[in-house]
């Protein structure tokens, strides 16, 4: 799509409840910056040899926040790049200063109803296994959409190709380029 060198210069982090397409949206953002894409989630199972159901169902969210954070610190060291992290990570004070000083942060923001549908289809995420979708979202967002608040770029992901949200975001980037 697209391979301005003014946007390749710092890693972009995706940020957002469960749901909003932040690894799904973030390959594709990737592939139109030709920069490499990294998943938060993917990369803490790499570490600890397990899925963040089981690092949950073992360990509990605090230890899984906290391997969370490392993983993200040291993604963040690396050459730029496009980051999904995961819902919770930017909740991080830490994690989200790392961002600040290392990244972009584009906050993807749906409605509750939409990122709703979508996970209902999948029961992997931990603090969504065993509830009403909506509910569960709802009471997040009401905590977290304060703190995503605070990221560079904020992206309103609807319910159409996810090809809008990355020109969006490509937008979004442009402009705090010029």
């Amino acid at each position: 799509m697209t391979n301005s060198p003014a946007l390749n210069t710092r890693t972009i982090a995706l940020i957002g409840l469960p749901g909003v397409g932040k690894s799904s949206i973030g390959r594709r953002l990737a592939s139109a910056l030709e920069l490499p894409f990294r998943d938060a989630d993917e990369e803490v199972e790499r570490a600890a040899g397990r899925s963040i159901s089981e690092i949950f169902a073992e360990r509990g969210e605090t230890e899984f926040r906290d391997g969370e954070r490392r993983v993200i610190a040291r993604l963040l060291d690396e050459p730029p790049h496009v980051l999904a992290t995961g819902g919770g990570a930017f909740m991080n004070a830490q994690t989200r200063e790392l961002i600040s000083e290392k990244a972009v942060s584009v906050w993807l923001r749906a409605d509750i109803q939409v990122l709703a549908r979508r996970v209902a289809r999948k029961n992997h995420r931990p603090l969504l296994k065993d509830r009403d979708p909506f509910e569960a979202l709802t009471a997040l967002a009401e905590v977290r959409h304060p703190v995503y608040a605070q990221a560079d770029i904020t992206i309103d992901s609807v319910e159409s190709p996810h090809a809008l949200a990355v020109r969006a975001i490509l937008n979004a980037l442009e402009a705090r380029t010029r």
